[in-house]
């Protein structure tokens, strides 16, 4: 897969601005780890090499299991792996990802709000757009993941 183009290049305003909100979130108060897992979640939903390469590298440096990481994607069924706040976050995400096919339902908001103060959920909401944003930016412009960039076919 070769890279489109740059767009981090090309319109460096634009992305300078993400870069912003991601400052924003980074700064908000809601656990890095926490925000990360929705990272990693909403661009699995989105099929994102270049996002699923980069976020699982930094939770695994953050110290996730990684056995978190590979039960993030079925994470109703792992339990109380996840803790409440993670299982409301990654809900959200979801459900928020697939705005489309779900309208964001009033059950699916109640339940967030159980766990989220509004801040926290609107914050959380950030994240999760922001990074609906760059999985588009990435897919759709072909960013090549670190780990395809530092493969060596083996002779």
């Amino acid at each position: 897969m070769s890279q489109r183009l740059d767009y981090s290049q090309i319109a460096p305003a634009g992305a300078k601005a993400l870069g912003g909100v991601y400052g924003y979130v980074a700064g908000s108060g809601l656990p890095p780890v926490l925000v990360d897992l929705v990272y990693l979640r909403v661009s699995q939903i989105n099929g994102c090499a270049f996002c699923l390469d980069m976020h699982t590298r930094e939770l695994l440096d953050k110290g996730v299991a990684v056995e978190k990481l590979t039960l993030l994607q079925a994470w109703r069924e792992a339990g109380e792996f996840f803790d409440a706040r993670e299982q409301a976050a990654l809900a959200w995400a979801e459900t928020v990802t697939r705005v489309a096919d779900t309208g964001v339902p009033d059950e699916h908001y109640a339940a967030a709000r159980t766990v989220f103060s509004e801040r926290e959920l609107v914050d959380l909401t950030f994240a999760i757009g922001l990074m609906n944003t760059y999985n588009r930016l990435a897919i759709s412009f072909r960013n090549t993941p670190k780990a395809v960039r530092d493969f060596a076919p083996r002779s």
